[in-house]
């Protein structure tokens, strides 16, 4: 989509303040205080807020921040200082899978959802109502959001505008928070409200919608990729049944019944999505093709994918927001106060260490891309994790370490990735021992060839049978190790 960069547009902008509210959104798995995280949620969104490569263009500047106790719902506010005189109050996003999100929202229960000045109660489902309630209490230093933007606004200009914004269960969350809002006083006169939301699942029923599409605004709209699960959820979760098109990853029983299972959850209640809708495709692009197999784990892979914050980055022509760190690789064994290297990304200075629950007390960066960190007190097989003011890296099966050994297995890929039975497979993958195991499904393969990173076997007969899928996954059991599933694993018998 072509864009004048100079002049982003309102959604670039909004989304792009909705995918940093997920700056450090993952505690450090050694623990953290709330004010511990708070401290590096704030260091991190003032980070992206400041890279004018952004679609916020480096002019919006921090003024509140409130985390839940438990980490379950985060908000900010931030000022324009570019001179347009205008606020925004983000919501964050979901922290965790599709499936988890949809599920908390408890939408078999619906609550009445009333504020000052409606005609009558509407109803939203009970986990949203859940949401909200911790989103407009929560309060740091005393201070809760709403007090916040009253007393930002009493400071500002006349006539301000007031974007309220978030992604995924933060835009169902935007869509209770902006009415609140207009039902507030304000200092120099209600401002102008813009709803901006993107992902979102649906809040309440069709009185809900009705009621939040009847208040005075200058803009009401919701944004969606045609391809995402989640905001069609609940009033079209059943037509998912029929994705994705060629490449796929069509779906398979296994994923019909997931699906079948979440349109279930509603029950007799009934929901309807406010706003004026803005689908911004409407073909099957793009596609991730790491994830197109016929297989419960591609399709969620390829729901999460569509989900995700940089696909909608990407559909508005908005550039990415900065990543958080990675680890690629690390050395897989060693004893305590071993000197370990890290490869990955983002390790820059300031980065913490952690194997698995426990930190690691000394390290130091030699690049972006590689540490040295030493190992702390510890025993069995930890995964090791980085966390900066930007974010924590995920486990990876390459950033396992295995105290005293041996080292973790994990498959990398499959060569052929589709063959019949009898055929030769070549398997790779890292620290395999010289008497594997290998498992098509539950069928154990004919080891040909054995190397520490490549295997070659004959693919034994399938298991045939109702249920049984044409897709699955490739397991090595190695030095008592079981390789983790992931799509890297994944083979296909033709039909």
């Amino acid at each position: 989509m072509a864009t004048d960069v100079n002049q982003p547009t309102v959604p670039q902008v909004t989304m792009t303040l909705s995918a940093i509210a997920a700056t450090a959104a993952t505690p450090r798995p050694s623990g953290e205080t709330v004010a511990e995280q708070s401290t590096r949620i704030i260091l991190g969104i003032n980070q992206q807020l400041a890279d004018t490569s952004l679609g916020t263009r480096g002019t919006w500047v921090l003024s509140w921040v409130g985390v839940s106790p438990g980490n379950a719902n985060m908000a900010y506010l931030a000022r324009n200082t570019d001179g347009s005189n205008a606020f925004a109050v983000v919501i964050r996003g979901t922290v965790g899978s599709v499936t988890d999100l949809l599920e908390d929202l408890d939408v078999g229960t619906v609550v009445p959802f009333n504020l000052i000045g409606m005609p009558s109660p509407v109803s939203v489902s009970k986990g949203a109502m859940k949401a909200f309630t911790e989103v407009v209490t929560m309060s740091t230093a005393g201070v809760t959001l709403a007090q916040a933007l009253i007393t930002a606004l009493g400071r500002a200009q006349p006539n301000p505008t007031v974007y309220v914004t978030g992604h995924s269960l933060g835009g169902c969350i935007a869509t209770m928070v902006a009415p609140y809002l207009q039902t507030l006083t304000w200092p120099n006169g209600k401002p102008n409200f813009e709803l901006h939301t993107f992902a979102a699942p649906t809040a309440g029923g069709a009185e809900f919608a009705a009621y939040v599409d009847s208040l005075e605004w200058q803009a009401n709209e919701r944004h969606y990729n045609s391809n995402d699960m989640v905001p069609q959820a609940w009033n079209n979760l059943g037509a998912t049944k029929q994705w994705y098109p060629d490449p796929g990853p069509a779906a398979t029983d296994y994923v019909k019944a997931v699906i079948s299972a979440l349109v279930a959850l509603p029950g007799p209640n009934v929901y309807v999505q406010p706003g004026k809708c803005d689908a911004l495709n409407s073909s099957y692009d793009p596609v991730d093709r790491n994830v197109v197999k016929q297989s419960l784990q591609d399709f969620m892979g390829q729901v999460d994918f569509q989900h995700s914050n940089s696909t909608y980055l990407g559909l508005l022509g908005a550039p990415d927001v900065q990543p958080g760190p990675v680890v690629a690789l690390v050395d897989p064994v060693g004893a305590a106060g071993t000197p370990i290297e890290i490869v990955g990304s983002g390790l820059g200075q300031g980065v913490m260490v952690d194997f698995g629950t426990v930190p690691s007390s000394k390290q130091y960066v030699i690049r972006d891309d590689v540490m040295i960190a030493w190992a702390p007190e510890g025993v069995g097989v930890v995964d090791v994790r980085v966390t900066s003011n930007l974010g924590t890296s995920p486990a990876v099966p390459r950033g396992q370490f295995a105290y005293g050994g041996p080292a973790a297995v994990a498959v990398t890929g499959i060569s052929p990735d589709s063959a019949r039975a009898g055929e030769q497979v070549q398997i790779s993958g890292i620290h395999f021992a010289p008497d594997p195991q290998v498992y098509f499904g539950d069928n154990l393969a004919e080891l040909v060839d054995c190397a520490p990173e490549q295997l070659l076997v004959t693919a034994p007969k399938p298991t045939i049978g109702l249920g049984k899928p044409a897709t699955v996954n490739v397991t090595v059991l190695s030095n008592g190790y079981s390789s983790p599933a992931s799509p890297a694993d994944e083979f296909t018998y033709p039909e």
